[in-house]
């Protein structure tokens, strides 16, 4: 049986509190460091390795986080969620999203259904549509083949399914699997559809709408937008949109759709991936075969995530290094470093997917908490960063974690030699590079060309990045972000915080205004 502590209440986390502080810069010069390098890695699926030796972790903080991940629970506790427990209690929910890439546990019923027969079916209904469309038997009313894609959703609904497309996008192009050019339409400003609908040939286009309850107003005027898009083209609307929605939505059943593909209430948006929000759309573009080796990467991950032994569990391991980091070294954000440029939007996933999920001053039974939280989450591509904010990451104030992703590889299978090294080479050797230098820094009687080192990362490293991979590569994140909700004591799984706001909206539309509220409507001519 789990119980559900806060972290402070811990005596594995007091221990750890009492720690000694591994200095970073000494451990990792010269053979120290190249002997950190090669023990401190562990394997993942799909040919990617975790290795955590820049971190400020020793053999003791190692075992430490053992002892922490062993009170906390956080290995029944995921067992507890893969088996279908109310783990949101926030919303008196299973969370199943796991469930849509494989079977981890006991068979799992709710609403009267098996919910893995349930997501396979969804599946399968999605793989079906995706090849007749692209064999061109569902066609627009010319009976010529759609071309393009286009997602419209906000949140969850956009940011994951967007970051996988451009992860693949180059990908499927080189190994021939690239079928439909997908576009995403997500903020309810006018010029986002608008933008999206000049570049586009709208008689040749499927859009999808994502909304699980129906009702999410952005993603309902920008249908409205779409729909009257298509009506001057002289179109109808019905023979161009697909919903993805829940069973009980109005979206559901209406012959405003050429079908509908359905998710549920135990998948939050932002681990909506891998459900049909993602599956549409990525099968769609890239033919279901793909999408389903997106889901075996995940899978495959999943699996390492339910081992007791941490040191074994790279999603588990991760996710205390980062604990440690933010509860016991004080430190306030991470920095997540691509060092692939198809993964230029998986930051700005991984925001939301982070920091909605751990961003609670409260546990899950409602009590405030009386130690700090989720990370502020951000990052950009490398190298581009490096001529960007590493400045600051480098010999600013704050010492800010980073996680670097990097691959052998890259996925265009060209590249080009300058100065008796590839593109690709030189990406990597910027990688390597970072890593020693925020780790070990460099002395200079100039101050300001001092470098004081001891700045913690790690690094993901894989052969090439391709469905499998980024399937891991999603899973492991999502992992880390629900084991360290588990520590904190917090519902990984509601997101009440977005929900003032557009109480708030709806006031102001509806001129259900005072104070500040309406001078700062009159000061927008709302």
């Amino acid at each position: 049986m789990v119980t559900w502590n806060n972290l402070d209440t811990l005596a594995s986390y007091q221990e750890l509190a009492k720690a000694e502080t591994v200095k970073l810069a000494e451990v990792m010069t010269g053979e120290n460091g190249a002997d950190r390098v090669k023990k401190y890695s562990v394997p993942m699926a799909e040919g990617l390795v975790y290795n955590y030796a820049a971190k400020q972790v020793d053999d003791k903080v190692l075992e430490l986080l053992g002892k922490l991940a062993e009170e906390a629970q956080l290995a029944e506790k995921f067992e507890a969620l893969y088996n279908g427990e109310v783990i949101n209690t926030g919303e008196k929910r299973l969370v199943l999203h796991h469930m849509t890439r494989g079977q981890l546990g006991d068979a799992v019923t709710a609403d009267g259904v098996d919910k893995r027969t349930f997501y396979v079916a969804q599946q399968q209904k999605i793989a079906d549509f995706a090849k007749k469309v692209h064999a061109g038997e569902i066609a627009n009313a010319a009976g010529e083949k759609f071309t393009t894609v286009v997602q419209i959703g906000i949140g969850g609904s956009d940011l994951g399914p967007r970051a996988m497309y451009l992860a693949l996008e180059n990908w499927a192009k080189k190994n021939n699997t690239f079928k439909m050019e997908a576009k995403f339409i997500s903020n309810v400003d006018p010029d986002d559809a608008a933008a999206v609908l000049n570049s586009i040939d709208v008689a040749h286009s499927l859009f999808i709408l994502v909304s699980k309850s129906g009702t999410t107003l952005e993603t309902l005027t920008n249908e409205s937008f779409v729909k009257d898009a298509l009506a001057k083209a002289g179109l109808d609307a019905s023979r161009h949109m697909v919903a993805v929605t829940s069973e009980t939505s109005p979206l559901a059943k209406s012959d405003d759709y050429l079908a509908a593909f359905f998710m549920d209430d135990y998948i939050g948006g932002r681990y909506s991936s891998t459900s049909a929000v993602g599956g549409a759309v990525l099968s769609l573009a890239f033919g279901p075969d793909v999408f389903a080796q997106f889901l075996d990467g995940a899978a495959e991950e999943d699996k390492l995530s339910k081992n007791k032994d941490v040191l074994q569990n790279p999603a588990m391991l991760d996710a205390l290094i980062g604990v440690y980091e933010r509860n016991v070294l004080g430190l306030l954000c991470t920095a997540v470093l691509p060092y692939s440029q198809a993964l230029s939007r998986f930051p700005a996933h991984l925001q939301q997917l982070d920091m909605e999920s751990n961003g609670k001053s409260v546990n899950r039974f409602g009590e405030p908490v009386d130690y700090v939280t989720g990370p502020v989450i951000f990052g950009e591509p490398g190298t581009n960063g490096q001529h960007s904010f590493y400045q600051l990451l480098h010999q600013g104030t704050d010492i800010v974690p980073l996680q670097f992703i990097g691959f052998k590889n890259n996925q265009c299978g060209s590249d080009v030699v300058i100065e008796d090294s590839t593109g690709q080479q030189k990406l990597c050797a910027n990688v390597a590079a970072q890593i020693v230098a925020f780790a070990c820094g460099k002395a200079d009687e100039n101050r300001n060309k001092n470098f004081e080192g001891g700045r913690p990362s790690s690094i993901i490293v894989g052969d090439q990045l391709t469905p499998g991979s980024l399937g891991a590569l999603l899973a492991h994140y999502e992992n880390k972000v629900m084991f360290q909700g588990f520590v904190w004591n917090v519902n990984s799984f509601d997101q009440e915080g977005v929900q003032l706001g557009k109480v708030l909206a709806k006031r102001v539309l509806a001129h259900q205004t005072d104070g500040a509220l309406k001078v700062y409507s009159d000061l927008l001519n709302i």
